[in-house]
């Protein structure tokens, strides 16, 4: 069997990789920031190469670091489940989590029996309402936000990079995009550019719908756009978690989209099992 690393390296590099910082590292597993910091230079020293840019106050993970993160963090943690099993400390862990409606009922519902499946322990309480990212100091452990980006202090993590898409019943007679000109556009109130980026990435830069209607359920937009009452410019992401069958792609043409779903919290709050478990689970996906 080939040589391991000492498991105090490992558990040093992981917790400075979720917290992104030597001294909240520190701070989590009693350590001065010496000590945690010759840890993690021990880790890089049996990889062979760095696993982590620095920077003021900060260690942000490299490429070497990401994969090696991905790759080791879920044994680690259930190295740590196993452990809790045989010795009979295993209890019921709980995750406030906030999520879009949207999101929750497309990509997250179905997948969690295999969360439940990993992690039995690990119950999710579910909560749709708005302002998840003012609420992670007031009751939410973690969140899935809609955002161009994540602000420093919280901790993001990127869902995927996602595309706009044109959305619509899959009965419509539109022969090009320029049909769109007799067409009612369905936009979201927070992403009301997603047809002034689609038809730039189209080439028709100019081109006037015959309305713009403006929702604030993403949810509600699926579902007039598959009667039939406009076509809606939203991401791909979206249409992949649709089971109406009414429901279809109309155009090849796509745009990037300023906006992408976020995992955040506060970086304190990685170090809490529920919210590490989720987040490795949602960020590696049901196979890794």
């Amino acid at each position: 069997m080939r040589r391991l690393p000492p498991l105090t390296a490992v558990e040093a590099f992981v917790q400075v990789a979720r917290l992104g910082s030597v001294k909240a590292a520190a701070e989590e597993l009693a350590l001065s920031s010496p000590a945690l910091s010759r840890r993690v230079q021990a880790m890089e020293r049996f990889i062979g190469r760095p696993l982590f840019a620095r920077r003021h106050q900060a260690m942000l993970l490299n490429a070497d670091g990401e994969l090696l993160l991905a790759r080791i963090a879920p044994a680690l943690d259930s190295l740590g489940e196993a452990i809790e099993q045989v010795t009979g400390e295993a209890e019921i862990m709980r995750l406030k989590l906030g999520v879009l409606p949207l999101y929750a009922s497309r990509q997250l519902i179905h997948r969690l029996p295999d969360l439940r499946a990993r992690h039995p322990h690990l119950h999710i309480d579910i909560d749709t309402g708005g302002h998840a990212l003012t609420r992670l100091s007031d009751g939410l452990d973690a969140a899935i936000v809609l955002a161009r980006e994540i602000e420093p202090p919280l901790y993001g993590r990127r869902l995927g990079r996602n595309r706009i898409i044109a959305i619509g019943n899959r009965d419509l007679a539109l022969s090009g995009p320029r049909d769109l000109a007799n067409m009612t556009i369905l936009l979201h109130r927070d992403m009301q550019e997603n047809f002034m980026l689609w038809r730039q990435a189209a080439g028709i830069p100019g081109l006037e719908p015959r309305a713009i209607d403006l929702f604030d359920s993403g949810q509600l937009m699926l579902e007039s756009a598959a009667e039939g009452l406009g076509v809606a410019f939203m991401l791909d992401f979206h249409l992949e978690g649709a089971t109406d069958p009414r429901l279809v792609k109309l155009f090849a043409e796509e745009a990037d989209s300023e906006s992408s779903y976020w995992f955040v919290c506060r970086r304190p709050a990685l170090s809490r099992r529920p919210v590490r478990l989720f987040h490795d689970w949602l960020v590696g996906g049901p196979e890794a």
